[in-house]
């Protein structure tokens, strides 16, 4: 089912209309991606108003606010096609509906609108702008005839006005009414929709009668959304049955509060039979008033109230029914009363409520939430039009009668719990798993609420580990400060446990504690000493949520217990140190902090093993480049233990070298099968090398036994390219295969080890299935933007929280990005003198172009002197590139193999300083070979130290002197086929 539908499915019968209307246009909207949507409701003559809209600003909406049912407007016509019609924004049966909006450009594709039912003929529309969209497809189509159903089905299900009810008024009555309120007389003409007020009218009607404008629409405006229905409704069954009309609604007052009005009414027909005019009067409810002073007074009592009718469902509910049922007053409303989701699983409450309701006279009985666990006495009064109900809480009256009670089971209970307890302990590893042995298995016994296990660090407490307090109240009691005369302390010192069984008691030790029980929210407490190898080194505490005094008998058990248990956290703890020193240098060996590269944006997570497993191998890195590349690998050391946490650093380390020489993926993968295959028979590693070219949008992939990556497209379908299938690195037959992917801009790479996709109960084709799921879904709700926020997604579906892996997991997501045109400049050179020259003058066209003028003078040194030298020492064919990323790159190809070497120039040499030169003016620079050549690159910052485009500091001022007064100089040296470097 559509998690939309679903969502709509999930609306509980009763809510009022205009919140139908609301909930269904916010969803038509987001499934179709749409700009805006409307719902115009079929008034009592040949009009449509508009009563919803969603997205579309008023301005735009003005001329929708009425429209006659025999126009040619989209939502007009929509009534008399059923299966609902679409109609393209720029053709001319588009163009209806929006003639009457003077000079407004409307955006949008098209229109799509289907008919609502009810009564047994259409009387609304559901209108759609839609977006980019255009035409809704099929399975769109079926996605809105769902939600007009669904609307169709609510609308029959919506409460009427809540009026109050009446008996009837007779003329005496109605002549008293009339002498004691302000009345209004009105007359509507239904042929032309105009709308005649009297003064008394237009000031019961309207909120400025000056901006009243004669027609329904204005009357219409200051209606409650909930009453527009069942007032249309009761003006076309006047109009058809020839019947008096006579309802009550809700009109906005200036201050936006609501007033209910009483309005009566006859209609005046023609010699033909055809209405013409509806008159009648209007006059404020007195006993709304009334009854809304009543609703005040019982929505602040301190009981539960709730007023149900004849067929149960609630009518009326205050505050703290609201609260005790969690539920606000429109979600209560209109639903029956077993229906409600905290009543909804208490057992027979239906045959309760029924049985005790058939006594005709005030009864109850006991119920308890399932939730909270509070117990409520229900009182059921009978009324003439339904049932009151009052909901008191009896928790603590229950619970002092059940004390007893509960006392002489617990005592029989102990000894099992005791028994639970010791076999618990020899099992924990952790100091976690000794706190929750101790909670789980000592506090229930003693009816202790709250457990609190601290040691002795210096002279300050530290937290070990806590169960039933605040979190604010353990952040004030970590690290707390030495002093003997408190409990912890004097039981720490003393070697003996210390009770304290009252808030007063424990404010005997020191003012200040009052504020920590306050905070603890506990009202008695058991200060046991833990104590190992004759070294007290800690406390533990047991609280209680009300004032307690332990017998003797329960106080020396305490003790036993606490001996074992300081016992098992002694060996714990030492457990604990050595695995932390484990995980700190496992950490070690990862990337603290992903590099900010523009090519790519990243995150990761490195998931550990359960607990009790040792340190395992798998890593995760990204690697700059140059020429606007980024590698990203993965990798997996099989096995656990710290010589696997040493390969792996090993291996991040080469691949780190490998990379900085600029080497291709599968010639990479081979040096790393030959450091593999060096390290002996036990050692087993899976990798995967991926290089991304911003340029290019290429994404070029090997991999040696590895899970293939997932790659997330924007539109949020999720492939995993078909790779390869290289056996582990140290058994691999290099070459390698690569395989090269075009990745669009935006795109997600997903790589990870098999620790997240495989497990005991998941084969690895599951878990990438599984994965795949995830990556959608989060797509969906949009989790995708934030990729911090997706990589927590993973981590909870796939290593959920509560589950014990049995071995670690590493995942890196990565957002692509692409150079775009605007920010790579390329030409091709001749190899001729002139080629340093016409690389002089790209280079100041191209930064002039881009702004970046201050680096003009450094980039057209680098890029002479590269140029030169190709020229002379190397062969054809030049190029020139320019790209602007992080960093201003000058890019110089040619077709010779032979790499550039920076080497010592003694002072006699003419040659050999051009590299140097290089490197002083440039952040960086370097060497990588190509398909045709090799490439000569270097990097300049685009902002220097003092935020503004420069060369390095301390460079030679000589070196950069303003090229434009010696251009002519630079060109004749170039024309005379000399190089800089010999000058």
């Amino acid at each position: 089912m559509n998690a939309r539908l679903a969502l709509l499915s999930a609306v509980a019968p009763g809510v009022p209309e205009s919140e139908v209307f609301r909930l269904a246009l916010e969803h038509v909207v987001g499934e179709l991606d749409a700009l805006g949507a409307t719902i115009h409701l079929r008034g009592p003559t040949a009009a449509l108003r508009l009563v919803s809209s969603v997205g579309l600003p008023s301005a735009l909406t003005q001329s929708w606010e009425t429209i006659d049912q025999e126009s040619p407007r989209v939502p007009a016509r929509a009534l008399h096609h059923d299966d609902g019609l679409w109609a393209p924004l720029m053709s001319t049966d588009a163009q209806g509906p929006w003639a009457s909006t003077e000079d407004i450009a409307w955006p949008g594709t098209g229109l799509v609108a289907l008919p609502l039912s009810g009564g047994g003929r259409n009387i609304a529309a559901l209108t759609v702008l839609t977006g980019e969209g255009g035409e809704p497809t099929p399975r769109q189509w079926d996605f809105l005839r769902a939600v007009v159903a669904w609307i169709e089905e609510r609308m029959a299900q919506a409460p009427p006005p809540a009026g109050p009810s009446r008996a009837g008024h007779n003329g005496e009555r109605l002549w008293q009414a009339l002498q004691e309120v302000k009345v209004g007389s009105w007359d509507w003409n239904i042929e032309t929709d105009e709308l005649i007020l009297d003064q008394a009218a237009l000031e019961l009607y309207i909120i400025n009668p000056a901006e009243f404008n004669g027609k329904m629409e204005g009357w219409m405006r200051d209606m409650h959304p909930d009453d527009l229905a069942p007032t249309f409704a009761a003006a076309q069954r006047a109009i058809r049955d020839h019947s008096p009309y006579e309802i009550e609604y809700r009109v906005r007052r200036a201050d936006g509060t609501y007033r209910w009005l009483q309005t009566r009414a006859r209609v005046i027909y023609d010699s033909k039979g055809r209405p013409r005019h509806m008159r009648g009067v209007v006059w404020e409810s007195k006993e709304g008033s009334a009854r809304d002073a009543l609703g005040r007074a019982l929505r602040y009592m301190s009981d539960g109230f709730l007023a149900v009718d004849d067929d149960w469902r609630i009518t009326f509910a205050n505050l703290e029914a609201e609260h005790t049922l969690d539920c606000s007053e429109k979600e209560l409303l209109g639903r029956l009363l077993w229906d409600v989701p905290a009543l909804r699983r208490i057992p027979d409450l239906e045959s309760h409520c029924r049985q005790a309701a058939a006594k005709e006279r005030t009864s109850g009985f006991d119920l308890r939430m399932p939730d909270t666990g509070r117990c409520y006495h229900l009182r059921l009064v009978p009324g003439a039009d339904g049932r009151t109900l009052y909901l008191t809480d009896v928790t603590d009256r229950r619970r002092m009668e059940e004390e007893r009670e509960a006392a002489e089971r617990a005592a029989s209970e102990r000894a099992a719990h005791i028994t639970e307890l010791t076999t618990a302990l020899a099992k924990a590893t952790t100091s976690r798993d000794v706190v929750d042995a101790v909670a789980w298995r000592v506090l229930p016994p003693f009816d202790a609420t709250g457990l609190l296990v601290q040691a002795v660090e210096g002279d300050r407490l530290r937290n070990v580990g806590a169960f039933g307090y605040p979190e604010e109240f353990l952040e004030a009691v970590d690290g707390h400060v030495r002093r003997p005369n408190e409990p912890p302390w004097s039981t720490i010192l003393s070697g003996t446990p210390l009770f304290v069984s009252s808030v007063h008691e424990m404010t005997a030790y020191g003012p200040e504690l009052s504020h920590l029980a306050a905070l603890a929210k506990k009202q008695a407490w058991a200060f046991l000493p833990l104590t190992a190898s004759g070294r007290t080194f800690g406390v533990n505490v047991l609280s209680f949520d009300r004032p307690r005094r332990l017998t003797d008998e329960e106080r020396t058990l305490l003790n036993t217990i606490t001996a074992l248990v300081a016992q098992a956290l002694e060996r714990a703890r030492l457990y604990d140190a050595e695995h932390t020193r484990s995980r700190e240098l496992q950490r070690s060996l990862l990337p603290r902090d992903l590099p900010d590269d523009p090519a790519c944006t990243a995150a990761a997570r490195y998931l550990p093993a359960g607990q009790g497993m040792d340190v395992g191998g798998d890593w995760y890195d990204i690697i700059p480049l140059s020429g606007g590349q980024v590698a990203l690998v993965v990798g997996d050391v099989m096995g656990h233990g710290l010589p696997e946490a040493a390969t792996m650093g090993r291996l991040r380390t080469a691949v780190h070298t490998l990379a900085d020489l600029e080497l291709p993926p599968d010639e990479i993968m081979g040096h790393l099968n030959d450091i593999v295959g060096g390290m002996g028979e036990e050692s087993y590693v899976t990798c995967l090398y991926a290089l991304y070219d911003s340029t290019t949008q290429v994404c070029s992939i090997a991999r040696a036994g590895h899970p293939p990556p997932a790659l997330v497209h924007p539109d949020g379908t999720v492939h995993f390219p078909q790779l390869g299938s290289d056996p582990p690195l140290g058994a691999a037959n290099p070459p390698f295969e690569t395989v090269d992917l075009k990745v669009p801009e935006g795109s997600l790479l997903v790589l990870y080890t098999d620790g997240l996709v495989e497990s005991a109960n998941r084969d690895v084709d599951q878990g990438m299935a599984d994965l795949a799921q995830v990556l959608r879904t989060a797509h969906e709700e949009g989790l995708d933007a934030d990729l911090e926020r997706l990589c927590d997604a993973v981590e909870a579906e796939l290593i959920p929280a509560d589950s014990q892996a049995a071995d670690d997991a590493a995942f890196l997501i990565a957002r692509l990005h692409a150079l775009d045109d605007e920010r790579m400049a390329s030409w091709p050179l001749p190899k001729d003198p002139k080629a340093a020259s016409q690389a002089r003058q790209h280079v100041r066209e191209q930064l002039s172009a881009w702004g970046l003028e201050n680096l003009t003078p450094t980039t057209e040194l680098l890029a002479s002197e590269l140029v030169g030298n190709v020229v002379r020492h190397a062969k054809g064919p030049v190029r020139l590139r320019l790209l602007r990323a992080g960093e201003l790159i000058c890019e110089v190809f040619d077709g010779s193999l032979t790499m550039p070497r920076i080497r010592r120039a003694t002072e006699n040499d003419e040659g050999g300083r051009g590299l140097q030169l290089v490197t002083a003016l440039s952040q960086r620079w370097g060497a990588r070979y190509t398909s045709t050549g090799k490439c000569i690159w270097t990097e300049q910052p685009l902002l220097g130290p003092d935020g503004q485009g420069g060369p390095p500091d301390g460079l030679d001022p000589l070196l950069l002197l303003n090229t434009e007064e010696f251009q002519e100089d630079l060109d004749e040296l170039s024309l005379d086929g000399r190089d800089l470097e010999q000058h």
